[in-house]
């Protein structure tokens, strides 16, 4: 089934149902009625099955229409980051090879040489007017094997490579997560997330569209707002990264009237790791274990925590979803529980493979088994723990360093607000290991007592040669720490 009629279906079993943007308020019928229009919006400009459509815009109600328009009629989105840069845009157009590149009048203005050149349709989201097209009323049909988005991934290291994610994919994840985190009509989820990442648009969005939850979207992330909105609105659910949760401690400590959150049911976190003393900071302000999960653009989501709110625990990142399976492996066998080993997925959410590279898509499998490049082990029952990025690992002096580990043990210092552990290249180590902290505020913490601190609760290879106290850690848009920029920055100060 078509992942878009899908959902239509769903929005129109629940036509009431709404999703209030900032001052405005959606109906589920009204917003599905923009979508069949702008899918003859999009037919009209001959954008046909499987084309690429690339959308660079900020979060909005155009970006929903239009993305779920483009799925409608069986073409691709391409979601792109508002903020790219010209050289960047350019790669994934030109990579893609999109048929049709929509963006607002000032970034058009601003690439309109580059995509000129490309010789790629465009379109002015300002320009578009849905209202003057008829409704196309029935769904393209199709296969299960039919790409839905590209999402590129990171791209930390080499060209950034574009994940295939079909519409099989795309609906057993969904329909698995709505079963295990109890998603339905009841709920009322706060949406704060960017919308051109698969956290915000594959697993929020979409999925309270499916379940018949109504919505709240923010445009942009404002703690203080978030803590007010959710007493206000009286929401069940919110999704954010640890990023957002630490503002969201920071901002609760500092109001004087503590918000009424009697309403909430789950906070969820993912995207980047959620650190030990977070996960405790939060529980004991607002009586909420937060239920962490594991995903990725190749796979959509691919582990939680269990819903019940005693089964969660930090550091973990819960079991496998219904139609996945994991298993670690190291030597190319399965490991014992606790041997660390790269994990191995395997299931319906695991993409179609990455866009004209198929000798990287057949690299990153083996026998079937996605190889996720992510670190980790299982305990007795099948709980996964993950400890880094294969390509972060530290091997100094010929031994393993896992930096998940050292920085678990410096978050628990007192001073210490967050930390980043890396590897830089070393004359005598071959690496060596180092960290950046930020302290909490109003405290004073050495580079020499943080040091210690690590001799005092680990191995001493394992402990940083150096600590850099800083103001702010590198991340990207989703929370996820830029170690390639950390090692980039210190990797000259031997």
């Amino acid at each position: 089934m078509n992942l878009a009629e899908k959902l239509h279906n769903s929005m129109i079993d629940a036509p009431d149902k709404v999703l209030k943007f900032e001052d405005n308020t959606y109906s589920f019928l009204h917003i599905d009625k923009h979508i069949k229009k702008a899918a003859a919006f999009l037919k009209s400009l001959g954008v046909q099955h499987q084309d690429r459509v690339a959308l660079q815009l900020e979060k909005s109600m155009d970006f929903i229409y239009l993305h779920f328009a483009n799925l409608w009629i069986g073409a691709i989105t391409l979601p792109l980051n508002p903020t790219y840069s010209e050289k960047e845009v350019e790669y994934f157009l030109s990579d893609s090879k999109s048929k049709l590149f929509i963006t607002n009048k000032n970034n058009l203005k601003r690439l309109y040489g580059m995509v000129s050149n490309l010789g790629i349709n465009t379109a002015a989201v300002e320009n578009i007017d849905l209202s003057s097209y008829d409704e196309v009323d029935k769904a393209f049909q199709t296969d299960k094997d039919d790409v839905a988005l590209i999402a590129y991934t990171s791209g930390t290291t080499g060209k950034n490579k574009g994940a295939m994610i079909t519409h099989s994919n795309l609906i057993n994840n969904m329909e698995a997560l709505k079963k295990l985190w109890r998603f339905s009509e009841t709920d009322k989820l706060l949406h704060t997330l960017p919308i051109f990442h698969v956290h915000g648009l594959v697993v929020a969005l979409q999925g309270a569209m499916n379940a018949k939850s109504d919505i709240i979207m923010h445009k942009k992330f404002d703690p203080q707002r978030i803590w007010q909105t959710i007493e206000k609105e009286k929401i069940t659910m919110f999704m954010g990264v640890p990023t957002l949760y630490q503002k969201l401690v920071d901002t609760w400590h500092m109001m004087q009237q503590k918000p009424d959150i009697s309403s909430m049911r789950i906070f969820i976190s993912g995207s980047a790791p959620l650190p030990d003393v977070l996960f405790k900071q939060f529980y004991e302000i607002t009586g909420h274990k937060i239920l962490e999960r594991y995903g990725m653009s190749e796979a959509g989501m691919i582990a939680s925590n269990p819903y019940e709110e005693e089964k969660r625990i930090p550091k973990s990142v819960g079991y496998a979803l219904e139609g996945c399976k994991i298993k670690v492996v190291k030597n190319k066998n399965k490991t014992k529980p606790f041997e660390v080993g790269e994990v191995y997925i395997q299931g319906n959410n695991v993409f179609k493979g990455y866009w004209q590279m198929p000798e990287k898509t057949k690299e990153s499998f083996e026998n079937g088994w996605f190889k996720t490049g992510d670190l980790g082990y299982t305990d007795e029952t099948g709980r996964l723990f993950l400890v880094g990025r294969a390509k972060e690992l530290i091997i100094t002096g010929g031994l393993n360093v896992y930096p998940k580990e050292v920085e678990y043990v410096i978050e628990e210092h007192d001073n210490i607000k967050e930390t980043a552990v890396f590897g830089v290249k070393d004359r005598e180590f071959g690496e060596r290991v180092e960290a950046v902290v930020v302290l909490n505020k109003q405290t004073q913490t050495t580079e020499n007592e943080i040091i210690e601190f690590c001799k005092n609760n680990l191995s001493h290879y394992k402990c940083p040669k150096r600590v850099h106290i800083v103001d702010e850690i590198p991340k990207n848009t989703m929370g996820k720490i830029q170690k390639n920029i950390l090692t980039e920055r210190y990797s000259e100060k031997l």
